[in-house]
């Protein structure tokens, strides 16, 4: 459907050389084209020299970049396999994942910010495997957002997967927002948390901060 460039309510990518607005699920290798074209354009903006060697393929490299690493929760197709098992052993107490290590990009500038998170649950039927929390948490990291919708995200996805409402995340990070323009700190650290079910009660907030490794 035709669409004015600069109409921001629309989901999909504008393609200025059709004055359309690509579908979000079109292929990886169309939405690169779209980056590229537009990210040469800025680098001519900012007059720099795109027949050097060393920047001639810039604009193809951060296009790869966004769809297939950093941006790559974009798309639900790339979200990990899953593997629960059967809480055969009757376990009802916390399990907690400790110090994930955690990219994304902050939604305003678009430059990084990254950190640790925390993620603990009680379990009902089922438990997950351990790598997948690791894989989950970096998926929904990996498009651009601010801390605290990644944060909630995060924990919401738990309550879906998981089946239980009991789940507690917590992340610090830092962000280059911060340390490398405006205000230019680099040693502030953002902390943000997520609590649900029995996470919500103060003796079990206690103990999930008790439990995190302080090292």
């Amino acid at each position: 459907m035709p669409t004015n460039k600069n109409n921001s309510s629309h989901n999909g990518v504008y393609n200025s050389n059709t004055s359309q607005v690509i579908d979000p699920c079109v292929l990886d290798h169309d939405k690169q084209k779209v980056i590229a074209f537009h990210f040469a354009k800025i680098m001519d903006s900012l007059g720099l020299d795109r027949t050097d060697p060393s920047l001639q393929e810039t604009p193809n490299r951060v296009a790869k970049m966004y769809v297939n690493e950093v941006f790559r929760g974009l798309n639900e197709n790339n979200f990990p396999k899953i593997t629960l098992f059967e809480n055969t052993s009757g376990y009802n107490e916390m399990i907690l994942v400790d110090r994930i290590a955690l990219y994304s990009y902050c939604e305003h500038h678009f430059v990084p910010f990254f950190g640790e998170a925390t993620i603990a649950y009680i379990p009902n039927d089922h438990v997950i495997g351990l790598s997948k929390i690791n894989r989950i948490v970096q998926f929904i990291a990996s498009k651009p957002q601010i801390q605290e919708k990644l944060t909630t995200e995060i924990g919401q996805k738990f309550n879906e997967i998981l089946q239980t409402q009991d789940v507690a995340v917590f992340i610090k990070a830092h962000h280059l927002c911060v340390a490398s323009r405006g205000v230019e700190d680099n040693r502030s650290v953002t902390r943000t948390s997520f609590f649900s079910g029995k996470f919500q009660k103060e003796k079990m907030k206690t103990k999930f901060f008790d439990s995190m490794d302080k090292f």
